[in-house]
C-alpha cells in the first residue's frame, strides 16, 4: 500500500496556529468555569461578599489581553463572540439536564443539580451582558493604549484597559445576577469587592503571567516562521 505523503505547508500552517488555539480554548474554558463557580457566594468575615468565579475571572481577562496583544483587536473580537455563543450553549445544555427525568434513588443528586443549574441562566445572562461590555471595551482600549504608547509599557495596557473593562463588566453582572437575591448592602459590597479584587489579581498575578505568555508565544511564532 502506498503511503500518502503529508503536505508540509499544511502542517506548518497548523502548527503556527497552535498558540492561538490553546489560548482560545483556555479563554473560553475560564469563562465557562467562572459562570458555574459564580453560583456560590463567598463571605469573608461577613463584610466582603463575592462569587467564587471572581478567583478565575481575571485570568480569562489576562488571556484576552494576550489575544489582543499578539493577534490584534479583530481576532480578539471574533473570539469574544465565540465565547459568547459558548456561554449560550452552556445555558441550553445545563437547562436541558434540569428538564430531563431522574430515577428516584438519585433524587438527592438531581435536586442538587437542579438547584445549581436552574440558577445558572440568570448568572450567565448577567455574565453575557457584562462580558460583552467589559471584554470588548478592554480589548478595544488595550489596542488604543498600545498605539498611544508606541507599543511600550505592556503593564499599562493590561491594567489600564482592565480598570475600564472590569467596571463595565462587574456592574451589569452583579446587578443582573444577584439583585433581589441578596440585600442592597451586600449587593454594593459585592460590586466594590469584586471590582477591586479582580483588579488586584490582574495587577499582581495576571499581568506577570501575561508577560510570560506573550514572550513565550512570540518566541514560538518567531521560531516557527524561521523554519
Amino acid at each position: 500500500m502506498n503511503k500518502v505523503s503529508e503536505n508540509p505547508f499544511k502542517n506548518r500552517v497548523e502548527v503556527s496556529h497552535t498558540p492561538l488555539m490553546v489560548v482560545t480554548a483556555l479563554f473560553v474554558t475560564l469563562y465557562l468555569v467562572s459562570n458555574i463557580m459564580a453560583v456560590k457566594v463567598i463571605s469573608i468575615f461577613g463584610w466582603f461578599y463575592f462569587d467564587a468565579g471572581t478567583v478565575t475571572f481575571p485570568f480569562a481577562y489576562m488571556l484576552g489581553d494576550v489575544l489582543t496583544e499578539i493577534w490584534g483587536y479583530r481576532t480578539a473580537r471574533k473570539i469574544i463572540w465565540i465565547t459568547f455563543l459558548c456561554n449560550i450553549v452552556l445555558v441550553l445544555c445545563t437547562q436541558l439536564g434540569v428538564w430531563m427525568p431522574s430515577p428516584d434513588y438519585l433524587s438527592g443528586t438531581a435536586e442538587a443539580y437542579n438547584q445549581v443549574f436552574t440558577y445558572v441562566p440568570r448568572i450567565v445572562l448577567g455574565s453575557l451582558v457584562g462580558f460583552l461590555c467589559g471584554e470588548l471595551s478592554n480589548a478595544w482600549l488595550m489596542e488604543r493604549i498600545k498605539q498611544w504608547t508606541d507599543g511600550r509599557f505592556f503593564w499599562l495596557r493590561t491594567i489600564g484597559s482592565s480598570m475600564v473593562g472590569y467596571l463595565a463588566d462587574t456592574l451589569p453582572f452583579v446587578l443582573i445576577a444577584f439583585a433581589g437575591v441578596v440585600s442592597t448592602h451586600d449587593l454594593w459590597m459585592m460590586i466594590l469587592f469584586q471590582y477591586f479584587s479582580k483588579l488586584f489579581i490582574e495587577a499582581f498575578f495576571g499581568t506577570p503571567m501575561a508577560y510570560a505568555a506573550v514572550r513565550w508565544i512570540e518566541e514560538m511564532l518567531r521560531l516557527k516562521n524561521s523554519n
